[in-house]
């Protein structure tokens, strides 16, 4: 029997990671460490730091691999997706075959958490032959972001909406909330938006070293957000951001 465990890891400060994940990490025969390129390769380094933290079971192997990338320009997004996730599913199962075979437990460290805009669960159940799968939350960039400016998120007894910059940039502000939390923007989808009483709190690199956060009226910081996104990302050679938006709060 393979077990895959699907292990939350927080947004990048290695005290965030939780004793379940310890006791997990420490229970695999095999921890798999993806590599998305050169750029990105701070994320490696920081699941190898966490794994040297943490990681007290001699017995345990550590493997990494290359991890492939989405094909951007499918102007199909969701074939582009799919299809992705079939290469992603692929290669984890090569990676498994070498390393550990078809009996044991392998782990992955997934970035935040495995349930809140994280592919890995998707991906594992394509896995053939799939194996048993067990989930250890960890805490998300929502918590983080809230957390990096002393923000309650929902008003009281009021609903909030979670999407992605995609949407928001196509579909504009969405029906049924006045507070908006935006993952996975790829640019500055709140400059799609009329900023007049709307208030941002946005967040980079949420509990890393570099982190950055900025918050105000939209119409008065969304043009130095846009400003610092584009520096960091420069510098950075990528960027994780994301941010909360609400409506005459």
């Amino acid at each position: 029997m393979l077990t895959l465990s699907l292990i939350g890891i927080g947004c990048g400060d290695p005290e965030q990671i939780t004793l379940a994940a310890i006791r997990a990490i420490n229970a695999a025969d095999l921890v798999l460490i993806p590599r998305k390129g050169r750029q990105k390769s701070d994320l490696a380094e920081l699941r190898r730091m966490i794994c040297a933290d943490v990681l007290t079971n001699e017995k345990t192997r550590i493997a990494e691999f290359d991890l492939p990338a989405r094909d951007a320009g499918e102007a199909d997004y969701h074939k582009g997706v799919d299809d992705w996730h079939d290469a992603v599913a692929a290669t984890w199962s090569r990676a498994i075959e070498r390393h550990l075979g078809g009996e044991g437990r392998v782990a992955l460290l997934i970035w935040g958490d495995p349930s809140l805009y994280d592919s890995s669960l998707r991906i594992a159940r394509r896995l053939n032959p799939m194996p048993a799968i067990d989930v250890i939350p960890g805490i998300t960039s929502i918590q983080a972001l809230c957390a990096a400016h002393a923000l309650p998120l929902n008003e009281i007894g009021e609903p909030f909406l979670v999407t992605t910059g995609r949407r928001l940039r196509e579909g504009g502000w969405p029906s049924g909330a006045d507070t908006v939390v935006v993952m996975l923007d790829g640019g500055t989808a709140f400059e799609s938006l009329d900023p007049a009483g709307i208030r941002i709190w946005w967040g980079a690199y949420l509990g890393m070293p570099d982190q950055i956060i900025v918050s105000g009226a939209l119409a008065d910081v969304g043009p130095r957000i846009a400003a610092v996104r584009q520096e960091a990302r420069a510098r950075h050679g990528w960027i994780m951001d994301s941010y909360v938006l609400k409506r005459n709060p």
